[in-house]
């Protein structure tokens, strides 16, 4: 495969909003024989790899799938590792990122972490505040159906205390009342190791979303595996229900 550079596309051909579901840490550890926990490790350096190629190609906003509410299924060992590398990068990765002005937005459940853990993401989301280079969203403790709910909770309520009328509930204002209404819908998903499924991951927002995926286990994960995702990505031709002109 030749090599794709940024500087190779098209201006104006590239998404602007790219999800990831972030899959293969637990295969990725299997198959060399290792401890689970050391998939996740390598899988955090390939976060590092996918949030510098989103910026060397332009993206303006990244969504990563870093933990679902499906996730605390697993051990009580495996969350507690996960949960202290999550930790681990936000505290030493933290002040790279913010210089290189990326702007990082939590979505989910992070309180299910712990009052400690939140609060420290929090205090990231309200340092980079200001920073626009890039948006990198991370999704923890979320599931999609459960955002849904909740935006129906919301505005069932407005309707119950006589602030909002029924027929005025449109999809714009469905969108407005989810943890995503000040960024885009996602241009392109892509998911890692070979699974074709969203695994209740922006399920709203994905409506009109590209689907790429990927064999490659998400530790393995570089820059060129997100160049060729742009590269099949704009082999697309996006209609929106319409039909090509």
């Amino acid at each position: 495969m030749s090599e794709f550079r940024p500087s190779s596309f098209p201006a104006g051909t590239l998404p602007r909003h790219v999800a990831v579901i972030m899959d293969g840490n637990g295969r990725w550890a299997r198959a060399r024989g290792v401890p689970v926990v050391q998939g996740h490790r390598a899988g955090g350096e390939a976060v590092q790899r996918c949030v510098r190629a989103a910026m060397e190609h332009g993206v303006d906003y990244l969504t990563l799938y870093a933990f679902s509410s499906e996730n605390w299924r697993r051990s009580g060992e495996e969350i507690s590792d996960l949960t202290g590398l999550m930790q681990f990068y936000l505290r030493h990765r933290f002040r790279e990122l913010d210089a290189q002005g990326v702007r990082l937005r939590i979505i989910g459940e992070p309180e299910r972490f712990g009052e400690s853990f939140c609060r420290e993401l929090r205090r990231a989301e309200e340092k980079t505040r200001q920073n626009t280079r890039l948006t990198l969203s991370l999704a923890l403790s979320y599931g999609g159906r459960a955002e849904i709910a909740e935006g129906a909770r919301h505005l069932a309520e407005r309707v119950r205390a006589g602030t909002l009328d029924p027929r005025d509930i449109d999809e714009a204002m469905f969108a407005s009342v989810l943890q995503t209404h000040d960024v885009p819908d996602p241009d392109l998903v892509m998911r890692t190791s070979g699974e074709s499924r969203l695994s209740n991951f922006l399920l709203w927002q994905s409506a009109y979303a590209e689907l790429i995926f990927l064999d490659v286990l998400w530790p393995d994960f570089g820059e060129k595996d997100f160049a060729e995702a742009m590269r099949r990505y704009m082999r697309r031709q996006r209609r929106f229900g319409g039909r090509p002109e």
